[in-house]
């Protein structure tokens, strides 16, 4: 009778415990942290999993420092609630920073709870998603903290394409703790309650004199729109987090896995009789790219990426007869369409990701050319324009160019041509594939006759109908084999479907090598 009270007595203090855990920091504190619009550590991944599937990993680690007196502090799981659940019927690992322990802070332990994770999703082949809600290291902890840090890192780095690693950011990340989202896949924010930046608005008063906000300084709005940093942004908590579960629907485990198949009743073989129109047929008139995309893909669904950031380029994935794609278009509707620095850095990064992990590409073209100017070609565009070259020749998934309009130039090259590695290339009746505009190029290669006419005016527009009949068309490429087909538009979506069908089993082996250095 003693021994039975006396394992009742244990299993008591085990559920006291527990309950003291779940409080996270304190009643007053999770009251805080509502007031503010944000959720708790456990609330978060209570909304991301599937219900009764979330196993907690180490809730009684803590601190074993000693120092400004952490030794006397109770911080329930030390601030980081870490385990592994199912979304959407998968398997994922999270971790998810608690602020109402020590702001979240990070030290030994945290770091070492967020370590495992990472190991754990690696060595499983499942997702890693971070949630993060940090006032920085642990300056109690010292050096731990920062090696701490460096743990996190190095695992992000190590992970990278081989898992897929989102980060949600849900409050305040500063300093080193902003290289670990930086590294992952995707970031998502919210509006009003996340930051990110190295150094906050106080340093930089203090330094350059400077007033700035924190959300002026690195807001979700700050990183979406400006710096190109985050990927997504949400109103609050609950919408980042259905962010990540639709990310998540699109993307598989992992390298070595294909992305989850779908079944709709949408037919493969639907034509849309409205994309016919949807083109402007003069070729300087802008459309939304968009409006094109969502007639040809399964029930109209594009999950934009990089929606707020260079929007002169579309990216983001769709499914095709349920399966899934990653799709990169010039956007008419800003800038031409033209390529600069941001829009060549935001494709490249995410044709990476895609083929990173098995998904086909589809490449919808009508570009003038590269952004030109002393401000692009001092910042770089030459080796930022380079990497859309360099990641399209490296990607070895399925890879399908559909030519919509203009073509030009050294874009049209990077823009995934036939001989940049595109495995099919399809073009509409209204492409026009040459080295440039036929205005300029009749400036050029007529130049003198023009000048010397008694009616240059009349000679330049005859000379300029003659080079759009000779070279602004579809025609000339698909004689040299540039372009596989001249399609119909309304039969978009069945093309594409047979297309992506047809290189479903593609392989290709890529020269022997440690890996390439690409011009970053």
């Amino acid at each position: 009778m003693e021994e039975m009270n006396d394992n009742s007595k244990k299993l008591e203090e085990l559920q006291e415990k527990r309950a003291t855990i779940r409080k996270h920091g304190g009643d007053k504190r999770v009251e805080t942290q509502h007031e503010k619009g944000k959720l708790t550590a456990r609330e978060r991944i209570a909304l991301l999993m599937d219900e009764g599937t979330f196993v907690e990993f180490d809730d009684f680690m803590k601190t074993r420092s000693v120092y400004y007196g952490l030794d006397k502090m109770d911080l329930p799981a030390d601030g980081v609630v870490t385990g592994v659940g199912k979304v959407n019927g998968r398997k994922v690992a999270v971790y998810a920073q608690d602020f109402t322990v020590l702001g979240g802070s990070l030290g030994e332990t945290h770091a070492l709870k967020i370590s495992r994770m990472q190991d754990l999703a690696l060595q499983s082949g499942i997702p890693c998603i971070a949630m993060l809600d940090s006032g920085g290291a642990r300056i109690q902890e010292g050096i731990d903290s920062l090696d701490g840090y460096g743990r996190i890192f190095f695992r992000n780095s190590r992970s990278s394409g081989i898992i897929p690693q989102i980060s949600i950011i849900l409050g305040p990340t500063a300093g080193g703790a902003v290289y670990s989202p930086a590294i992952t896949d995707f970031i998502i924010m919210t509006k009003k309650s996340s930051t990110m930046y190295i150094t906050g608005p106080a340093v930089v008063k203090d330094v350059l004199s400077e007033e700035v906000t924190h959300e002026q300084l690195g807001g979700g709005l700050v990183h979406n729109q400006r710096s190109g940093v985050a990927h997504f942004l949400s109103s609050d908590d609950d919408g980042a987090i259905a962010t990540a579960k639709e990310l998540l629907s699109y993307i598989p485990q992992n390298f070595r896995e294909e992305a989850p198949r779908t079944t709709t009743r949408d037919s493969a073989e639907r034509e849309d009789v409205s994309l016919r129109d949807v083109i402007p047929s003069d070729s300087n008139k802008p459309y939304d790219v968009k409006d094109v995309i969502t007639k040809f893909v399964d029930d109209g669904q594009f999950f934009e990426v990089h929606r707020l950031f260079a929007p002169n380029i579309v990216v983001g994935f769709a499914r095709i007869d349920g399966r899934s794609i990653g799709i990169i278009a010039n956007q008419a509707k800003f800038m031409a369409g033209v390529l600069d620095i941001n829009a060549s850095d935001k494709a490249s990064r995410f044709i990476r990701f895609c083929d990173c992990f098995n998904i086909p590409l589809l490449t919808l073209v009508d570009v003038p050319g590269y952004m030109p100017g002393t401000a692009q070609e001092h910042g770089g565009i030459i080796r930022h324009g380079a990497k859309l070259l360099y990641v399209y020749s490296e990607a070895s998934v399925p890879k399908v160019t559909l030519i919509l309009r203009k073509a030009y130039g050294g874009a049209y090259v990077g823009m995934c041509s036939k001989y940049l590695g595109a495995d099919m290339v399809l073009a509409y009746p209204s492409a026009e594939i040459a080295v440039m505009g036929a205005s300029g190029a009749a400036e050029i290669v007529f130049a003198r006759e023009i000048k010397n006419a008694e009616d240059p005016a009349a000679v330049r527009k005859q000379r300029i109908e003659e080079y759009k009949e000779q070279f602004s068309n579809p025609y000339r490429a698909a004689e040299r084999g540039s372009v596989d087909d001249i399609i119909d538009p309304k039969d978009t979506r069945m093309k594409l479907a047979r297309a992506f069908d047809i290189l479903e089993t593609k392989q290709e082996r890529c020269p022997e090598k440690k890996h390439g250095n690409m011009p970053l």
